[in-house]
């Protein structure tokens, strides 16, 4: 059977909060993630509770506020896609991330399937700003800023629990998951769909699948490869080794 690292077509990456964390941004379900730490804060993911609640809102604008993604930098793993896309390698990454750390790397195919959090969206018309500009009117005493246009609620331009995702999104998703041969399972937990379900689309599609993850996934059993390195030092090697480093 000859080895993933061999094939030379299109290759697809999926990833998730694990890719970050070396980046200073914390995952969500491990062991030190954000909701197993403080399960409130999941609360503040889940749109109905969002739209009924003006409190959580208000708490939803200071961890904004407060997200450390406002510092963060890419991570070693982050330069290694933009390394193998600048080798010639076609590459299109899926992302779970709202943290635009794969474009600040130098990655530019990538589909944001949850959106991101540096924009800002109203539930009620089709107002948009930037999530700076909004938390400058949280800052000035507006702990829960409606929208200038039309009096509605404001949310960070990220899908929340309970919202319907993008449809433009999960076709672009779907595609590079099609068109794989090579599918990358970064840093997720692969609990979340249809996000985690890219995995048996690409291995449908006749991929190699290699899940990079501290911990076990639902997927592991149909991965040519698992890997339970660190992703900073795994896959910079892995990309060393797909391009043939000597």
């Amino acid at each position: 059977m000859t080895d993933w690292r061999a094939r030379k077509g299109p290759i697809g990456v999926l990833t998730g909060a694990g890719i970050s964390t070396d980046s200073g941004i914390p995952d969500f379900r491990g062991p030190r993630g954000v909701w197993t730490k403080d399960p409130i804060a999941e609360l503040l993911s889940t749109y109905q509770n969002y739209v009924a609640d003006p409190d959580l809102r208000v708490r939803a604008w200071l961890a904004r506020r407060d997200n450390p993604a406002w510092q963060a930098t890419p991570n070693p793993a982050h330069r290694a896609l933009v390394r193998l896309a600048e080798a010639g390698r076609q590459v299109g990454i899926i992302t779970q991330n709202i943290d635009r750390l794969h474009q600040r790397a130098g990655s530019d195919d990538v589909v944001e399937i949850h959106g991101n959090m540096f924009e800002v969206v109203c539930i009620d018309c089709e107002f948009t700003d930037s999530m700076a500009a909004t938390l400058q009117r949280v800052a000035a005493g507006e702990p829960d800023p409606a929208c200038p246009d039309c009096g509605g609620i404001l949310k960070a331009g990220v899908v929340m629990f309970g919202q319907q995702l993008d449809t433009a999104a999960i076709r672009a998703a779907v595609q590079i998951a099609e068109n794989a041969e090579i599918f990358l399972a970064v840093g997720t937990s692969l609990q979340v769909e249809p996000a985690a379900s890219m995995c048996a689309v690409a291995v449908d599609a006749g991929a190699d699948l290699v899940v990079v993850n501290n911990e076990p996934t639902p997927y592991d059993e149909y991965a040519a490869e698992i890997v339970r390195d660190p992703i900073g030092e795994a896959l910079p090697r892995l990309v060393s080794e797909i391009l043939g480093d000597r």
